[in-house]
């Protein structure tokens, strides 16, 4: 009986790390997987990790009050804090920032030197950048400029209509209008000299 109720007692832990884990995952990749799997698929994923999540979080639940077994509750009530204190959103801004950082300014000297121009034949203000620069700017490789390119965006998120976010490079270092890209911008950062972070939703 005791091997039994022990075994109980690590299957309840493992799935409680394993839920945990994958909530934590999915809250620091969600921009990613988004471009991976769509804003319309997205609310099915959340949908999944939550059941599961709370599926685990209600079996920890009976453990804790049926065999005094807290464990399994902590990681998960631990998981929930972090979950909505802990700026994932952030992290990940300033993590593409810095490790995508040169590769973009290389497309800056590319626009600069007329390497690069716009190539989309319904949009002039449209560059579809080549293979090796795509992973530079989400939702298909695109990028947007302005003013012969003295404003230039690159895309964290695209989603539909005017629900997006990226970063947009100013030559004159100024903080991007709500006219700039056709805006309407909830929130704007300064990243760093030249650099903005722009979310339109």
């Amino acid at each position: 009986m005791d091997e039994k109720r022990n075994s109980s007692n690590i299957i309840v832990l493992l799935l409680s790390l394993l839920s945990s884990f994958l909530l934590i995952l999915t809250s620091l990749f969600q921009w990613s997987l988004m471009d991976i799997v769509t804003p319309f698929l997205m609310p099915f994923v959340w949908l999944f990790v939550f059941f599961i999540f709370l599926t685990t979080l209600i079996a920890s639940l009976g453990f804790l009050i049926k065999r005094k077994s807290w464990k399994p509750f902590i990681i998960q009530v631990f998981s929930i804090i972090f979950y909505f204190f802990f700026p994932f959103t952030q992290l990940m801004i300033n993590l593409d920032y810095a490790f995508n950082r040169e590769e973009r300014q290389e497309v800056l000297k590319l626009i600069e030197s007329e390497k690069i121009s716009p190539n989309v034949s319904y949009n002039n203000s449209i560059i579809h950048l080549p293979k090796e620069y795509q992973h530079l700017s989400k939702g298909g490789g695109d990028i947007l400029i302005e003013e012969n390119g003295q404003e230039v965006f690159f895309f964290t998120f695209r989603g539909i209509l005017d629900n997006f976010s990226g970063f947009i490079y100013s030559s004159y270092d100024q903080e991007p209008q709500r006219e700039d890209f056709g805006g309407d911008y909830k929130e704007v950062k300064r990243i760093d000299k030249n650099w903005y972070w722009v979310s339109s939703y």
